[in-house]
């Protein structure tokens, strides 16, 4: 594996870690060249756009995001790269049992910006959906 398509798989996997922690701000900043899912483009448009739809317990959002299947390709000559994956969601609160809430894919985009890679876009596109009304406050969610 390339070093580049090891740092851009580190990112991919460093994301959730991020997210299910509640450090929202350093998920945003993830962004600060692109886009993520539904909140637009940079760290500004994203941070608000989960404070207005995140659910969270003191902090957490108390989910696991589970992201398996990385293919990762790397035009080195560009600058750019492209990441597919799949992403299961699991959700626990003292009152909802354990369970998976989403399984979908990833659509991930980078490029090389002032010699490091970043993301360029994240597309989030929803395969199957549990209960997500711990999760979201989001009006498009998928019926039950």
């Amino acid at each position: 594996m390339s070093d580049s398509a090891q740092v851009i798989t580190a990112m991919v996997h460093r994301l959730p870690e991020l997210f299910d922690t509640g450090d929202f701000d350093a998920f945003a900043e993830q962004f600060a060249h692109g886009s993520w899912h539904r909140a637009g483009h940079g760290t500004e448009a994203i941070r608000r756009w989960l404070d207005e739809n995140v659910l969270t317990y003191d902090g957490s959002p108390c989910t696991k995001h589970l992201t398996n299947n990385l293919i990762v390709d790397v035009d080195e000559a560009e600058g750019t790269a492209t990441a597919s994956s799949y992403v299961t969601v699991l959700q626990a609160l003292p009152d909802f049992p354990l369970q998976p809430i989403f399984a979908g894919r990833y659509r991930d985009r980078f490029a090389r910006i002032d010699g490091e890679w970043r993301w360029v876009e994240r597309a989030v596109i929803g395969d199957l959906y549990g209960d997500t009304t711990h999760h979201t406050r989001s009006p498009d969610r998928r019926p039950r």
